[in-house]
């Protein structure tokens, strides 16, 4: 994954989704890193969280559950 920052992450998610409310974002992401770093696991596999995808859908879950693919090389993880 490419470790991005929460501030360009939500920069990001603003610019191609203009209706995205950057505040919420921003405090989804900082809670989703936070249980991340406790040691939060996905509700399917037991897996770590993908922190960016939890930030967007609210839903603990790693990158091959949520997305349905194995190559997270070219995705954001916020750090």
């Amino acid at each position: 994954m490419i470790p991005i920052t929460i501030t360009e992450f939500v920069k990001q998610k603003v610019e191609s989704n203009p209706d995205t409310d950057a505040e919420t974002l921003i405090a989804n992401c900082k809670e989703t890193l936070k249980a991340k770093h406790c040691g939060a696991a996905c509700i399917i596999c037991n897996s770590p969280i993908w922190a960016a995808g939890s930030a967007i859908t609210g839903t603990y879950m790693c990158f091959t559950c949520m997305t349905g693919e194995i190559d997270d090389s070219e995705d954001y993880e916020i750090e």
